[in-house]
């Protein structure tokens, strides 16, 4: 490349070690000496004077300008994506407008009035059968996935509805939770198996009914734990308790 091709606005690899530069103005010392002026990658200024010699090692580039020959359809899945990453600041219920649901008044009042407002969240829900109850907790455990403020979310109910929890959750919201299984546990291979998903789904007498998994329940952490039914779990407490001979419950036996 030549002396006389360098010109305001070409791109020229050489320059600079390892990255092109755009040449921003050009001054003559001469016939064989041009003072260049010239913007790095960064975006910062720069000055150098190049001569006859350097003329090899200089070549025309195109790199770190923006082509637009990409693929239509991946350009525009990536800007979806960014769009569904993003959309939790603009908003405010993202998981109704993601889900297969129409949720009613007193659900969207539970969820965005009651419940999203309170950090940290200790809550009871106790609407009527029929309310739907995990329409609210699908809601409110989608959209705090969609925030990324829950990772880890633990579902515990009764051994007859885990498997309603689980169609629920996935044909609904599109969330997929693993429901807690024996073959689990064998092949946690000495690890903790709550530790192993992120979304468990528990039957609350299989964890009432086993001290090591209760035990490995006590060690993990859950940035989220929804119990349905939760009155039943008065009477696996106290038979529990009784077993282990404290008449004084501790504050970590409740937890």
């Amino acid at each position: 490349m030549r002396l006389e091709d360098l010109c305001s606005g070409v791109r020229v690899a050489g320059v600079m070690p390892g990255e092109s530069v755009l040449v921003i103005a050009a001054q003559w010392h001469g016939s064989d000496a041009l003072e260049l002026t010239y913007k790095t990658l960064d975006g910062g200024l720069r000055q150098q004077v190049l001569f006859r010699s350097d003329e090899s090692r200089l070549s025309l580039s195109d790199s770190g300008s923006r082509p637009f020959d990409a693929d239509a359809e991946d350009f525009r899945l990536a800007a979806e994506t960014q769009r569904i990453s993003l959309a939790g600041l603009f908003d405010p219920m993202l998981a109704v407008a993601t889900s297969d649901v129409q949720p009613l008044p007193h659900q969207i009042r539970a969820v965005y009035g009651e419940m999203l407002d309170r950090t940290p969240l200790r809550f009871l829900l106790a609407d009527d059968p029929g309310a739907g109850k995990t329409i609210m907790a699908g809601l409110y455990v989608k959209e705090l996935l969609l925030r990324d403020d829950v990772k880890r979310c633990l579902i515990v109910a009764p051994g007859g509805l885990v498997e309603q929890w689980q169609d629920e959750l996935y044909f609904k919201f599109g969330l997929r939770f693993d429901i807690l299984s024996p073959a689990m546990v064998d092949g946690a291979f000495g690890q903790n198996v709550f530790e192993q998903y992120p979304l468990l789904i528990a039957r609350m007498d299989q964890l009432a009914r086993n001290d090591s998994m209760f035990a490995q329940l006590d060690e993990a952490e859950f940035d989220l734990v929804i119990v349905d039914e939760a009155h039943r779990m008065g009477a696996h407490y106290f038979a529990w308790q009784a077993e282990q001979d404290s008449p004084v419950p501790t504050r970590r036996n409740l937890a």
